[in-house]
């Protein structure tokens, strides 16, 4: 049990200041709040009036690009986003193998844990290293002690036997963890999407594999949509149809669904997203690096989340480049409306974990940040949003509970990260070496 004592409990949403008060956390769940609490066997922690909020998720990432910062291969020319995926994404996710994967899960997961994001949603590929590469990505979640889902990013372009891989995969990692489930193993902390690439990518045989699988495994379906112009004119050309409207024909949306980035997605579809009630993912600052286009249709969308695609694990950051590149394109939204759609994130957890999250009350998940705020104004439920585009940052983050069990403890982790980052090193100088061997 622990104890927090003379906290500032804030909710994002919706939006809640309490002073001056005292939470319980047994088990992996909040059990009381209240302005004193007496609890003698419990350890007591006086955060002497800073923050305790609920944590961040980061609601689409991409564990795999977590030693590319920096990178020195030769990428070659990238005029467009379908050169950007030839030269650099395509090549590095067929260079890694399981010790470098494992070396940029770890890493991704520090980085994410320490930005007070306490949960993390993956979308992976290794076309290499196919068959037990969501194990990886579960073992180095769980190490961290890091909320979080991933799934296997199947498509046609490594050829059919490469797209069997990936279902095989899928199917196989989601019946691990229902196997744990039923013998007690399973931590509660990881759970499991059924992926795909992007439908451009993505044979009716391959669509007809993943509807199977999300059928059988009563998982959703993870994907990229529209994310360039290219997929949705494909998806006309090539089958005639809408691009949500041909996922839908195979039974692909719904509740669970996560469609990401959507860039290029009609009124239409996002109507029948809707009406499916699946989620979008908005990838702000990763859409701005890729040149796609801004997705003027936001404020149309019934179920919006934010993500990274990527670019670190940084929700704080992100929400901030969301909001200030929607105002750049003259759109309507303000803080509130971005701070809605962070918060978000946990309505997803809720659909895969079957538990409560994203608020500070008795039986939600304990998944805490501490947070350093000294404001220089007044912080109240009203202008929760404001501050938290134009004031708070990662820095403010002190401590990170997750499932009850502090996994960040006054900027400092239970285990030494030295030879975690060492070892990083060495695997994206290997990881580099076999991309320039790798032809595009």
């Amino acid at each position: 049990m622990t104890l927090f004592k003379n906290a500032t409990l804030l909710e994002i949403d919706p939006p809640a200041i309490r002073e001056s008060m005292e939470l319980l956390v047994e088990d992996d769940q909040i059990s009381k709040i209240a302005p004193k609490i007496d609890a003698p066997n419990a350890e007591m922690v006086d955060l002497k009036g800073k923050i305790l909020m609920p944590g961040m998720v980061c609601s689409h990432h991409h564990y795999y690009s977590g030693l590319a910062r920096g990178i020195l291969a030769e990428i070659g020319p990238t005029p467009d986003f379908a050169s950007i995926l030839k030269n650099l994404w395509w090549r590095l996710d067929r260079a890694l193998d399981a010790e470098s994967l494992k070396s940029s899960a770890l890493i991704c997961s520090l980085d994410a844990i320490r930005a007070g994001t306490t949960a993390v949603i993956d979308h992976h590929a290794s076309p290499n290293f196919i068959e037990g590469s969501l194990k990886v990505l579960k073992d180095a979640f769980e190490h961290c002690g890091l909320r979080g889902m991933s799934c296997y990013e199947v498509t046609d372009r490594n050829g059919r036997e490469g797209m069997l891989a990936g279902v095989e995969e899928n199917r196989a990692f989601a019946g691990l963890l229902d196997e744990e489930k039923k013998t007690g193993k399973w931590r509660g902390l990881f759970e499991s999407h059924i992926g795909g690439h992007a439908p451009f990518t993505l044979s009716d045989e391959s669509l007809k594999l993943l509807a199977d699988t999300v059928e059988k495994s009563r998982r959703g379906l993870h994907i990229h949509v529209a994310e360039d112009s290219y997929d949705s004119s494909h998806s006309h050309a090539e089958h005639g149809k809408d691009l949500l409207v041909r996922l839908d024909s195979f039974g692909l949306l719904g509740p669970k669904s996560i469609m990401v980035h959507g860039v290029y997605l009609s009124s239409s579809e996002i109507d029948l997203l809707n009406q499916r009630d699946g989620f979008l993912v908005h990838n702000n600052r990763s859409n701005m690096n890729n040149s796609v286009g801004y997705n003027t249709r936001l404020p149309e969308l019934k179920n919006l989340a934010l993500g990274t695609d990527g670019i670190g694990g940084d929700m704080f950051e992100e929400v901030k480049f969301a909001y200030f590149n929607h105002k750049n394109n003259s759109g309507p939204w303000w803080p509130p409306n971005y701070a809605k759609a962070l918060a978000a994130g946990n309505r997803l957890l809720e659909r895969n974990f079957a538990a409560s999250f994203g608020r500070l009350l008795p039986g939600y998940k304990a998944d805490l940040v501490v947070a350093d705020y000294p404001s220089p104004t007044p912080l109240v439920p009203e202008n929760i949003a404001g501050h938290l585009v134009f004031g708070m940052t990662s820095s403010i983050v002190e401590s990170v509970m997750i499932n009850g069990q502090f996994v960040y403890r006054n900027r400092q982790f239970p285990f030494d990260i030295g030879p975690i980052y060492s070892e990083a090193a060495v695997q994206s100088r290997k990881l580099w070496e076999r991309m320039d061997n790798i032809l595009p």
